[in-house]
């Protein structure tokens, strides 16, 4: 196990000044799928304009958190606010909803009870989530133009979401996934459609994460079935520092 990519500076999500910054806002929309209005955060770059089309990154949480906990993890704004910065990824439109599909969805209680509601995020995201971002912002609705990664349980989510609509999106990433995660004949049943139509599968974990395994398996079968993908294994637990990292490198090769 190796570590394909060095860890990052660890100012990489501290804001900088004398340089443009995006905006993050909070934006409510209706779901069909829950029957009640919910939540997301979207970062728009600088100088976004409805005269340009962005690409988009769906980004999700893990199993304790909601759509504040990219926020609190890794700044996403801040982080891709610096990379623009410095010429080194795309200009995008981030999106951090909440994956836990249900009318109560905040992180309250025994969260494990919720593990139905990540599974039932899946039509949200589909059928409410994207919509309403292709409705109110200037977007390029197309699978080459769709990103969706996670942390943990959002990694699960992201794989099972992902691969099994590849249709939907090119780019995905699982960063240190929980056992929420299909078993990985599930996940890429089909691994010529799945070379075909990937643009970037990302998996990492951290070596001292207790749930390596899930993403493990997933890596051996990929290799066994010859379908590319990025493997970081870094020396991180189960961590933000992970997390942020990861999404760190994950964003320099979207939309490229």
């Amino acid at each position: 196990m190796t570590q394909a990519f060095p860890d990052p500076p660890a100012e990489v999500d501290q804001q900088r000044n004398g340089i443009p910054h995006g905006r993050l806002e909070m934006v409510e929309y209706d779901s069909k799928t829950v029957g009640t209005r919910r939540k997301m955060q979207v970062y728009t770059p600088p100088g976004y304009s409805p005269d340009e089309k962005y690409p988009v990154l769906y980004l999700l949480h893990g199993i304790g958190g909601d759509e504040t906990e990219w926020q609190r993890f890794a700044t996403p704004d801040v982080l891709v606010d610096n990379l623009l910065a410095d010429g080194k990824v795309a200009p995008m439109i981030v999106v951090m909803p909440n994956g836990r599909a249900q009318p109560n969805d905040r992180a309250e209680g025994d969260v494990f009870k919720a593990a139905p509601a990540f599974a039932r995020f899946e039509q949200d995201l589909l059928e409410d989530v994207i919509p309403t971002i292709e409705a109110r912002y200037s977007v390029l609705a197309d699978r080459e133009h769709r990103a969706l990664a996670g942390l943990s349980m959002g990694g699960g989510q992201a794989l099972n979401f992902g691969l099994k609509h590849l249709d939907t999106f090119a780019w995905i990433g699982g960063f240190s996934s929980a056992p929420n995660t299909k078993p990985p004949a599930q996940l890429v049943p089909d691994p010529a459609a799945a070379k075909a139509k990937l643009k970037l599968l990302w998996l990492s974990c951290g070596n001292q994460d207790g749930l390596i395994g899930v993403s493990q398996r997933v890596h051996a079968y990929l290799k066994e079935h010859d379908v590319p993908h990025v493997w970081n294994v870094d020396s991180y637990g189960h961590d933000p520092v992970h997390w942020r990292n990861n999404l760190y490198h994950f964003v320099q090769h979207l939309f490229r």
